[in-house]
């Protein structure tokens, strides 16, 4: 049996990364689901390889630069090799993944911006890794759930009144 520390692994966070570029892809309507499920694979295993000696789950962002995913008028090598695994060509993969898209894939977060000046919107959040005081900025996600709560029920209701 393996003797398991504080979560060494980096599985969800490499799901989260996974299922973020394959969402990408599917978006698009070009690509299968089978495709999509060999590229998730290729991906996958290659994350997996390329982070084994640079995941610190005690000190999270050591070799962030390292992990981090980046597409800035150029393919992630990682992402152009998985790719390729369905046949998608690099002008394909511009054509179906943002021109400039930084993934952050860090123990206990993951994150994501989508053009150099975007704001960062948080995929996968380890809650227990973190004390609350660190982040004192909201997340995309909580952003956009605020947005969206109860004033429109309310709104709709004297609309139609």
């Amino acid at each position: 049996s393996h003797r398991r520390g504080p979560r060494a692994d980096m599985v969800p966070e490499i799901a989260a990364a996974v299922g973020f570029v394959s969402g990408l892809l599917r978006t698009r309507g070009c690509v299968s689901e089978q495709q999509l499920q060999v590229f998730s694979g290729a991906l996958r295993e290659a994350l997996t390889e390329h982070y084994k000696h640079h995941w610190f789950p005690e000190k999270p962002f050591k070799g962030s630069g390292y992990r981090c995913i980046r597409i800035n008028h150029r393919m992630d090598p990682i992402i152009s090799k998985a790719a390729s695994q369905i046949g998608l060509s690099l002008p394909q993969l511009y054509q179906l993944l943002p021109s400039e898209l930084t993934l952050w894939v860090d123990p206990y977060e993951v994150s994501y911006r989508i053009g150099e000046d975007g704001s960062i919107c948080v995929l996968y959040e380890a809650a227990a890794a973190k004390a609350p005081s660190s982040y004192g900025m909201l997340t995309c996600k909580n952003q956009m759930m605020l947005g969206r709560t109860s004033p429109s029920k309310n709104y709709i209701m004297t609309v139609s009144s």
